[in-house]
């Protein structure tokens, strides 16, 4: 995932001391918007009439008349009023159980008083650019979300942008389609955008697994059944053909289906009507039939195991789904929109993919397609505390290509701990995501070069 290009940040400094206000405005103003408050009453006015990227707020403003923490009390008015707006906390340096408070409480993040300028400069532009990327992400669940039609299709490379010109020719056409790849690779998500782009689309898109279906039960889930057609067949019942009519009738795994149930389905597709299981009428139907299998059916016609006239009938226009291997460019977008799927369905906020993810994802070979790939991107998402997606939680199969880390890490049970991580997992993160440019990676954290070189000793990083 690229950057997203630097933008000036709109940053509300709470602080009842108005020297400290006008340092920190003077270390932030060059490449910020700065705005101030002295009390809580004054922030909660700013972020309700501004629109505010990060709030910087002292923890030791005096307490309010219940004596609860001013400054812990500015971060809860800042959720309430701008829940993704991140909250940047100063403290005293003999104050760190206050500051651990304020992260439970979801602050960003926090330093110590007396502060490095610098290091003020570079917190506040991390927590800016998690905003910047926040509102990316839900710009794309805006675009992504709505997706219907051929746009549900993710993904912009040469192979999948051929298949979905060959659908859309033959979209609003009555023509059957065949549709075949492997496993996981999309194809009840084309066909589902065949329907929809057809002038069907207001009939139903009704989907049947041939292979989840038992052999003694799918005649009847097709074609329906009268009552007392066979033991516990209490009422009739219609089948799949009857609920499509009008629409499209999905049936993937077709190559699953017995010979009896080929015949039967050959004569529907030639006639288009059929009798029900234990019944003598004749059910006529108008439906577009798009049929789906993993297995090469020209080789099972071969072997007999599929029919060919049947295999000719459906094989009037075939479209073949390309693995994720073949589509390789198209996994960043891909793993943005999953991440934004499950983070919705979970209630996460999931702001930004870490590269070395975005790279072990497009290393993978991934025998699933898109279907492996959304699971992950889920399991990631469930199992990730921040809003940073990173390759912390891939399976060890995939481990390989992620940049190994070195050196021993900080005991992260402690306070001071889980800090000298963080900064350790940044520092090798963005290194190795530049390829060892310790320039490139200082640019990439928003850093200087010299700071970038202080961090790499102070942490005994092994560059």
């Amino acid at each position: 995932m690229s950057d997203l290009p630097d933008e000036r940040a709109t940053v509300l400094v709470v602080d009842d001391d108005r020297v400290l206000r006008r340092q920190l405005h003077w270390a932030l103003g060059e490449g910020h918007r700065v705005l101030e408050a002295e009390t809580r009453v004054e922030a909660v006015e700013q972020l309700k009439h501004e629109s505010i990227d990060v709030v910087l707020c002292d923890l030791h403003l005096p307490p309010d008349l219940d004596g609860i923490s001013e400054g812990l009390a500015v971060i809860e008015a800042a959720r309430a009023a701008r829940p993704s707006v991140p909250v940047v906390v100063i403290t005293a340096s003999d104050a760190k159980d206050v500051a651990l408070e304020a992260i439970r409480r979801g602050a960003y993040g926090f330093f110590e008083k007396p502060f490095n300028e610098e290091e003020v400069s570079h917190i506040i532009w991390q927590a800016a650019r998690v905003r910047r990327l926040e509102k990316e992400v839900q710009r794309l669940r805006s675009e992504l979300g709505g997706r219907r039609g051929f746009g549900s299709l993710v993904g912009a490379s040469v192979p999948l942008e051929r298949v979905v010109k060959q659908a859309r020719a033959v979209a609003d056409t009555s023509a059957t389609v065949l549709l075949t790849g492997e496993n996981g690779t999309g194809k009840e998500v084309l066909a589902r955008a065949i329907h929809d782009e057809s002038s069907r689309a207001a009939a139903p898109f009704v989907a049947v697994s041939c292979a989840a279906l038992p052999e003694t039960l799918i005649e009847s889930e097709l074609f329906g059944h009268e009552r007392g057609a066979f033991t516990g067949a209490l009422h009739a019942r219609k089948g799949r053909f009857e609920l499509a009519d009008s629409g499209t009738l999905f049936l993937d795994e077709i190559g699953e289906l017995t010979p009896a149930v080929q015949v039967k389905l050959l004569r529907v597709l030639q006639e288009r009507s059929f009798e029900r299981v234990g019944g003598t009428k004749t059910v006529s139907v108008d439906i577009r039939l798009i049929a789906a299998s993993n297995r090469d059916l020209e080789q099972e016609v071969e072997t007999g195991r599929f029919r060919r006239d049947l295999f000719y009938r459906l094989n009037v226009v075939p479209l073949v789904m390309p693995t994720l291997r073949e589509r390789r460019e198209d996994i960043p977008v891909l793993a943005v929109y999953f991440a934004n799927k499950a983070a919705e369905k979970h209630g996460r906020m999931i702001a930004e993919l870490d590269p070395a993810l975005i790279e072990a994802l497009q290393e993978y070979d991934w025998p699933g397609n898109v279907r492996e790939m959304e699971n992950l991107i889920e399991r990631l998402v469930v199992l990730t505390a921040g809003t940073r997606l990173t390759a912390e939680f891939l399976p060890e199969k995939m481990l390989h290509v992620v940049p190994p880390t070195n050196n021993t890490p900080a005991d992260e049970t402690t306070f001071e701990g889980a800090i000298l991580a963080l900064k350790r997992r940044l520092v090798i993160t963005s290194m190795g995501s530049e390829g060892g440019n310790k320039a490139a990676a200082a640019k990439r954290l928003g850093i200087s070069r010299s700071y970038f070189h202080r961090l790499i000793s102070e942490l005994d990083i092994k560059a």
